[in-house]
């Protein structure tokens, strides 16, 4: 093992740690040392592959001394009770979004941080990808002017994928919002580097079977006068990737057309489905010749508009169109490049944005939608701090 290696530690070896291991194993910079799930059956897979030791329980992963940085991608509804324990155990944290279900929580978290003086990084988001990375740095340039609006929509079959039961309870973070629009909320709160001020917002319960909403919109406002527009919708009849060059999200070529209508039905409430998800239980795709993306982004700025494409980003400008290829940085790009944050964090004590207070604030704006489409009504937020 390379002494400058981090040491990680996955806590939750479902879904979202299956995509983080995969990207942390071609990481040259990380090495996977420790796994925890209640599931024994994703824990062997995890040992067999890693020669990595393995816990039922939280608690035993944070008492492993050998773990430098816990990745915590358990359910929502654990994830500020764990990243405070962590901290307090003095390990590092990379904790998926949401940092937490209420603002509270999120608070407590943020106090914890600070008082370690730990590391905590919320992500993986599509924030973190290496094209809406390279779109903030064109727009910080100046070369475009000031931002005017932002407009991102994905129209995908999220609803009738395989869910675990937190997913279909609003209660415990379930619904397109926080599972989906948060992933929007992140992009274009990076992209336009202010504070939200308010918005307004609207989502849909739009098949009787399900207990949770799964389309939404909503229009940001922000405290230097830029807007946004962010539409999701998971119910599968259109497929927004046909307007991505036909890349799917994680940057692999889609074959077969839309499988909407091969999905639809109990396939989200079918338990082997569920389990089919964790880690080991299926071979994920290892090429990935495109960057990720979630769905279309375009900004338009006062001299121009920029987009993603498959490869980087377009610029449309008065001398026409420029194309702008993105490097593809260390390991998987996305997961990879959150990755990377983490690792200048810890090792050269590199500052870095989706900190405690970043993902407090990304709960916040994500609550607020919640309660605009609630009441049909305009929210304000606190003001929050302007990133960089």
């Amino acid at each position: 093992m390379d002494t400058d290696q981090i040491r990680l530690g996955i806590a939750g070896l479902g879904l979202a740690g299956a995509f983080m291991i995969r990207a942390a194993a071609v990481h040259p910079a990380f090495a996977l040392v420790a796994g925890m799930d209640p599931a024994a059956a994703p824990r062997d897979a995890f040992a067999r592959d890693f020669g990595a030791r393995t816990y039922p329980d939280f608690d035993g992963l944070c008492a492993d001394p050998d773990v430098e940085v816990i990745y915590i991608a358990s359910p929502h509804r654990f994830h500020a009770e764990q990243a405070i324990k962590a901290l307090e155990s003095g390990k590092h944290v990379l904790v998926e979004k949401p940092l937490a279900l209420t603002v509270e929580d999120c608070d407590r978290v943020v106090e914890a941080a600070v008082r370690t003086k730990r590391v905590l990084i919320v992500g993986h988001s599509h924030g973190f990808d290496p094209n809406v990375r390279k779109m903030r740095e064109i727009i910080a340039s100046g070369d475009l002017g000031r931002v005017a609006m932002v407009l991102t929509f994905n129209y995908t079959d999220y609803v009738y994928r395989p869910h675990g039961p937190d997913e279909a309870n609003r209660a415990l973070g379930g619904g397109v919002v926080f599972n989906q629009v948060a992933h929007q909320i992140e992009i274009v709160r990076l992209l336009v580097g202010e504070p939200i001020t308010a918005l307004r917002a609207h989502a849909d319960r739009l098949d009787p079977d399900l207990s949770t909403d799964g389309a939404a919109m909503a229009f940001l406002e922000f405290e230097g006068g830029a807007v946004a527009s962010l539409t999701y919708n998971g119910y599968g009849y259109f497929d927004s990737d046909e307007f991505h060059q036909n890349v799917a999200e994680g940057g692999t070529l889609k074959s077969g057309g839309h499988a909407f209508l091969r999905n639809k039905g109990a396939r989200h409430r079918d338990e082997s489905a569920i389990q089919g998800l964790a880690y080991g239980a299926r071979n994920l795709p290892v090429e990935q010749p495109f960057l990720p993306h979630f769905g279309v982004t375009i900004v338009t700025c006062e001299h121009g508009d920029i987009r993603l494409s498959a490869d980087g980003i377009l610029i449309h400008g008065g001398n026409g169109t420029e194309r702008v290829a993105v490097p593809r940085g260390r390991g998987r790009p996305g997961q990879g490049d959150a990755l990377d944050a983490l690792w200048s964090a810890v090792r050269e004590r590199k500052a870095y944005v989706q900190d405690a207070r970043w993902g407090r604030d990304t709960v916040a704006a994500l609550l607020a939608i919640e309660r605009s489409a609630s009441t049909s009504s305009r929210i304000e937020l606190e003001k929050t701090r302007v990133m960089a």
